[in-house]
């Protein structure tokens, strides 16, 4: 399932912004070419890389046919920081609670379709940094993201006063719901620890076929692409548990479980912590 792109105004594409003709401008070149040179697209491939800012900080650099995009690691993918909050969605949920608090029995507060556009706009850039994670084998942070953006549709599901506006966001929660569960799954399949893999993707098939009951669509089960796509990874998964009585107990199983909790908890930095230790210690 695709993302759709919001659209562009033509005042957006066909303005022109020119820099401003400064000593500082005439030193520092503005063209892209060598960077984009240094680092050729290929189009049968996902490019992506960590580079760090001059800022300080870590940020992701995917590379496009028309030139590279940059996001950061943390927070939102642009850096921007609405009403200086983390992004636009807590700015709203923050508002929902406030307008609450202040109204207990009067009208429940609703998104507009203007601020449902912020919204999709900026879940956007969560899609593409979450693809982006993903092909890093960041997981956990990969189910950060997805996560996010689920609470995000659950948020618009509940709030949004129009319902296209609704179905704008929930048509995307299957493809969501698939990366979100093969995120946390696909490290726990690595560990083998293969029950507790079984029971993150149970859960993320239970939660597609919600979905489809909750549009009416259960007998389309075969023709949605993300839960037959998570049913045959977990016949696969399942097909490598081992039948044997269970083994003497590890010295790794506090980690591994320590690392369940995290990611069930959505302490994504601790479960980062927690992979890298647990992979050190394999190594080791």
């Amino acid at each position: 399932m695709m993302v759709k792109y919001p659209n562009a105004s033509k005042s957006a594409i066909g303005s022109a912004f020119r820099i401003p003709n400064s000593e500082f401008c005439l030193a520092v070149s503005q063209d892209l070419t060598p960077i984009l040179d240094g680092w050729p697209h290929d189009p049968d491939r996902f490019a992506v890389r960590i580079v760090a800012g001059e800022d300080g900080r870590d940020k992701i650099q995917v590379r496009l046919d028309l030139g590279i995009l940059q996001m950061e690691i943390d927070d939102r993918p642009d850096g921007q920081r609405p009403e200086g909050q983390e992004s636009w969605f807590d700015v709203f949920r923050a508002r929902q609670q406030a307008h609450d608090a202040a109204n207990p029995d009067g009208a429940s507060f609703q998104l507009s379709p203007d601020d449902c556009q912020l919204l999709v706009r900026e879940g956007v850039q969560y899609y593409h940094r979450y693809l982006a994670f993903w092909h890093l084998e960041r997981y956990e942070l990969c189910a950060r993201d997805t996560s996010r953006n689920l609470k995000l549709f659950a948020f618009v599901r509940e709030f949004a006063a129009k319902d296209q506006d609704r179905l704008t966001f929930d048509q995307y929660r299957p493809y969501v719901t698939m990366m979100h569960t093969k995120a946390v799954a696909t490290p726990l399949v690595e560990l083998h620890d293969y029950d507790a893999a079984l029971g993150v993707i149970d859960a993320g098939i239970a939660a597609i076929r919600r979905f489809l009951s909750d549009y009416g669509q259960q007998q389309q089960a075969d023709r949605c692409g993300e839960l037959v796509h998570l049913e045959k990874w977990r016949e696969t998964v399942a097909a490598h548990k081992p039948a044997l009585p269970p083994p003497p107990p590890d010295p790794l199983d506090q980690l591994k479980a320590d690392l369940q909790q995290a990611v069930a908890e959505e302490r994504f930095e601790e479960a980062a912590r927690l992979r890298d230790e647990l992979r050190r210690r394999t190594a080791g």
